[in-house]
């Protein structure tokens, strides 16, 4: 008995996030940012310092970071984090250090662009909620026109069997203009995303419930991530 009531202790004594960070979710948090003029190296460095602070708070997020390599938002910088619980977004690692260490290390070197909030598709995608760290990513943003999420996301799922690699889609909740999905496809080289473009487009009926299309591609800043964020052989 008394040892029972010591792991009952010890469970309730635990942070909250500990145990809601470890269980697999749906959401996950995209954003970018806009190095100022001039200060990208200086915003580098000091992302990285932030990350340090991650490091030494021992939080349990994984975060990947990428650079925009094509794209009218060329060297913009992109971070995200995946596979949370709604639970486990309540319970960030030290929400008010964490802020604290951004306005010293990051927001002086750069503008906040977006920050939104999304849901995976596993009925529309190939692959889990979290994409591999592969060195290249296709990323797509898709703007929808009025009230056809619906039709839309039944299209997709209808071709979902034909997909070739890993290709995941998310549906914003939160962020910016809706309906808005971003579709991400991790590959190992720019090669392999010109030999996939094939699969890059989609049918008529798809392209007429779209209102804007951006397609981006993003190079994995392995210094610029955390956790087990590595990139994949």
């Amino acid at each position: 008995m008394k040892h029972r009531w010591l792991v009952v202790f010890f469970a309730i004594a635990l942070p909250l996030n500990l145990f809601a960070q470890t269980e697999q979710g749906p959401y996950a948090r995209i954003a970018v940012l806009r190095p100022n003029d001039g200060k990208t190296v200086d915003f580098e460095s000091g992302y990285i310092r932030h990350l340090e602070w991650h490091r030494q708070a021992k939080d349990s997020w994984d975060w990947y970071g990428w650079n925009i390599w094509a794209g009218e938002r060329q060297r913009w910088f992109v971070y995200a984090t995946f596979g949370h619980t709604a639970a486990s977004l309540d319970n960030p690692v030290n929400p008010i250090e964490d802020e604290r260490d951004t306005i010293i290390n990051v927001i002086p070197y750069c503008q906040f662009v977006e920050n939104g909030l999304y849901e995976f598709l596993p009925q529309l995608s190939r692959g889990t909620g979290q994409p591999q760290s592969m060195p290249r990513v296709e990323f797509t943003t898709i703007t929808l026109k009025p009230d056809l999420e619906k039709n839309f996301e039944n299209a997709l799922a209808a071709q979902q069997s034909k997909l070739q690699g890993e290709t995941l889609w998310y549906r914003m909740l939160a962020g910016g203009t809706t309906p808005r999905y971003v579709r991400l496809r991790p590959r190992q080289s720019l090669s392999e995303i010109i030999d996939g473009k094939n699969q890059q487009g989609f049918d008529d009926q798809i392209n007429n419930m779209i209102e804007k299309i951006t397609i981006e591609i993003l190079n994995l800043k392995p210094t610029m991530s955390y956790s087990v964020v590595t990139p994949s052989k």
